[in-house]
């Protein structure tokens, strides 16, 4: 069974790689076959080998093509519990200046609000033309889907912060771990 990904057009060259070496990785480790059409980001993946695998095929290459690195978006296969989510900001968005508001909020100032996403959920973050992708466990993404959100609807930052590190300190003593707050 074939299934077709669209990707930006500046995306094809990092799922291809030098010499197609990304394309060829992800075949091999996904146990997919990709056909990328360079002329509309289009690519279709068949799943050649195992399904399971196979199924994260589309998720590793969506993930790239929102600007994820190719390793964390093979990371998807390293576990049965990754996944790949998108929280699409131009549906939060009235206009162009809004967008780019909400943007730099969920980025915030030399990039420390989503560095604290990832800090605090340990998922991956990668906010790309108008989408905020998240690579993790489904806990980690709930956490930081749940972070934007609260962004994206005006939350303050200290609020959003305060959220993420009760979280996490949940998540630790959930683990028999206890969280210390060095930050201040």
């Amino acid at each position: 069974m074939t299934q077709h990904v669209k990707i930006p057009q500046d995306r094809i060259g990092v799922l291809i790689g030098e010499g197609g070496e990304t394309l060829r990785r992800i075949e091999r480790e996904a146990e997919v076959r990709l056909d990328v059409d360079s002329e509309n980001g289009a690519v279709a993946v068949e799943k050649t080998g195992d399904p399971l695998r196979g199924m994260k095929g589309p998720d590793i290459v969506r993930a790239i093509g929102r600007g994820f690195d190719p390793d964390v978006a093979l990371s998807l296969l390293d576990d049965d519990m990754r996944m790949f989510d998108l929280v699409d900001i131009d549906r939060a968005a009235r206009n162009d200046n809004d967008l780019r508001r909400k943007k730099g909020r969920l980025i915030g100032e030399n990039g420390r609000t989503r560095e604290l996403v990832e800090e605090l959920t340990g998922a991956d973050v990668v906010i790309y033309g108008s989408t905020f992708g998240i690579v993790g466990d489904p806990k980690q993404v709930e956490i930081a889907r749940s972070a934007a959100e609260m962004l994206l609807d005006g939350a303050p930052h200290g609020s959003v912060y305060s959220f993420l590190e009760r979280k996490r300190a949940e998540e630790l003593k959930n683990k028999g771990l206890e969280y210390h707050d060095f930050s201040g």
